[in-house]
């Protein structure tokens, strides 16, 4: 029997509660759905791309005005790729939902793995919610309706904007003001077992100080949390236990049902009209 290393899992059996590509083998054909329909979006709307939040190539973002007058709120979406894939030209396709309400849509980019470690791009992530609330107004946005969305490792990071020390990026309090996460991860204990620890080089310290399910803050604005029902394992139970930790911190979390999605599968939920997920998320907006 080979040595249990996390949960009840060995390191095979870990490394495929991790691996949604091998779990959804026709995950190639999500990602080329996802640009090809982002690439019709980039070229239908205005698009004001590649803005620079700091001095990386990869420190970018693609906004998208919203339609009618404004101000407008903002939706800022975080990719995944476990923190190490994938680009912000990818995610423009669940713009036109929002666009179409009077909302804005931005897209984010960071420094991807190896050249940035985790808690380099928790950081970068917080910098681009500070760079799009201070310069909302250039781009007819309210800075006092930002919301916060990601999927996967994107999911992550949306949260970890929930639990910073915000008066260290010039605000006195979070710029979000409400918050989802799809298919997150909220534990990073079992990334340095896994297959990924090459790339992602995980230390104790990043495991501690960024795993929003151990980082509660004292306050947090509306959070969603959704998971698609056919995830692994894994997947289900980071967030049942992030959910639990939070609210036993006295912390409010709404959970929407994702039945018979996949990893990826739940992202086409935020888009599909009448769907729990896109109405949850626009009633979250609307407050």
């Amino acid at each position: 029997m080979n040595e249990i290393i996390y949960r009840s899992y060995d390191r095979d059996a870990l490394d495929a509660q991790l691996n949604n590509r091998e779990r959804v083998p026709q995950f190639e054909e999500y990602f080329q759905r996802w640009r090809a329909e982002s690439d019709k979006v980039a070229g239908a709307h205005e698009l004001r791309g590649d803005l620079a939040y700091g001095p990386s190539p990869g420190e970018r973002i693609d906004l998208l005005p919203a339609e009618g007058p404004g101000p407008s709120p903002l939706l800022i979406f975080v990719h995944g790729g476990w923190w190490q894939t994938l680009d912000k030209a990818d995610f423009l396709f669940p713009a036109p939902a929002f666009l179409k309400r009077g909302i804005a849509y931005a897209s984010v980019n960071y420094d991807l793995a190896p050249k940035a470690d985790i808690p380099e791009i928790v950081e970068q992530v917080r910098r681009a919610v500070a760079w799009l609330s201070r310069n909302a107004p250039d781009h007819g946005i309210d800075p006092d309706r930002i919301f916060l969305t990601g999927h996967s490792a994107g999911g992550h990071l949306a949260v970890c904007c929930l639990t910073a020390h915000w008066p260290a990026y010039g605000f006195e309090q979070t710029p979000v003001k409400g918050c989802l996460s799809i298919s997150g991860i909220y534990d990073l204990t079992p990334i340095p077992l896994s297959y990924q620890q090459p790339v992602l080089r995980v230390t104790p310290e990043a495991v501690a100080a960024c795993s929003p399910r151990f980082q509660p803050p004292k306050e947090a604005p509306p959070l969603i949390c959704a998971v698609g029902a056919t995830e692994s394992e894994e997947f289900l139970d980071q967030q049942a236990e992030f959910i639990a930790d939070w609210r036993a911190a006295g912390l409010s979390v709404e959970e929407v049902a994702l039945p018979g999605r996949d990893h990826f599968s739940a992202v086409d939920a935020l888009v599909e009209e009448d769907h729990p997920l896109l109405l949850a998320t626009l009633s979250m907006i609307a407050r």
